[in-house]
């Protein structure tokens, strides 16, 4: 026998205060109702109720054994109508991950709107430049710039270009000139988190480049590589959401706006087991809807 149906019988036999109110009550025989009482007794070992011609009476233990049954089917329905309430309405804790200077200047904004159409859905972000392990660190999807490396575990989906910006301060440039040519920036202080990020994305037009561009100051936070930049120590190439206001004030001065517009690849990234959440997909699709990728691109999802 069933032992959640059994409690529900026996429950109702107390409730009622018979067998055959309760068997009523259920939609069963009186019969049926009586074999349920049996089975419990029979699997616990022990006589739940007192049963004479005129009447029945709780034992002591068929009494203890009421109250728990009843605490326990309250909690079993309760569980179950938040599980259907989850299938409609997104809820529980979302936990993501995101670059630093995309989550700071476009993903928090964003997720007021966010959290505003999903009042109950609760948000932990980790803002973080390194690539974190879903499965390992209990990440539900994580946002990465660049070209993804192929994984069976995860699937991908591509958002709008994440677009860079190379940028000087006007003290700098009066110091060491303008560079009227990509080439020309092998002979300048380029600033970046190591000189392979600026050389790839300089290859993109301009092709191989004699001296790949360098500098004698890394630093591997994008706000730091700012304030180097606005302090005169070099060229900066970092994200339009870090640089595009200082542009806009004269604080920098954009160099070679025509070139790199496709801008770095971005995607979200989630394990393929994890979709069936309705949180998860509620934050997927607002993410595609908020930061739709380029017409060319396909929207479906695909392995990371």
């Amino acid at each position: 026998m069933n032992l959640l149906e059994s409690m529900r019988v026996y429950v109702l036999i107390v409730d009622k205060g018979s067998l055959s109110a309760a068997a009523a009550a259920m939609d069963i025989s009186a019969t049926m109702a009586g074999k349920h009482l049996r089975s419990l007794e029979a699997r616990l070992g022990m006589q739940l109720l007192s049963r004479t011609t005129r009447r029945q009476h709780l034992t002591p233990f068929g009494e203890d054994y009421y109250a728990r049954c009843k605490e326990i089917l309250r909690l079993v329905d309760e569980t179950d109508a938040q599980a259907q309430h989850q299938q409609l309405a997104p809820a529980g804790t979302l936990r993501i991950s995101a670059p630093v200077i995309f989550g700071t200047h476009a993903l928090v904004p964003a997720l007021a709107e966010y959290m505003a159409r999903y009042p109950d859905v609760r948000v932990e972000a980790t803002l973080t430049d390194r690539v974190v392990d879903l499965a390992e660190e209990g990440f539900e999807a994580a946002l990465r710039i660049g070209t993804l490396a192929g994984s069976s575990e995860l699937i991908a989906r591509a958002l709008a270009p994440y677009r860079l910006m190379m940028c000087a301060s006007p003290a700098y440039l009066a110091r060491h000139g303008t560079p009227d040519t990509l080439p020309a920036l092998a002979s300048h202080q380029c600033l970046s988190f190591e000189p392979s990020a600026l050389a790839q994305w300089l290859q993109a037009g301009a092709g191989e480049l004699d001296h790949a561009p360098d500098g004698r100051l890394q630093i591997n936070n994008g706000e730091a590589l700012r304030s180097a930049a606005l302090h005169g120590l070099g060229i900066v190439l970092q994200s339009t959401l870090l640089l595009a206001a200082d542009v806009d004030a004269g604080r920098l001065v954009q160099l070679f706006p025509e070139h790199g517009q496709a801008g770095r690849p971005m995607h979200v990234v989630y394990a393929h087991d994890r979709y069936r959440s309705t949180r998860l997909r509620s934050f997927l699709d607002f993410l595609v809807e908020r930061f739709p990728p380029l017409p060319t691109t396909f929207a479906t999802d695909i392995r990371a």
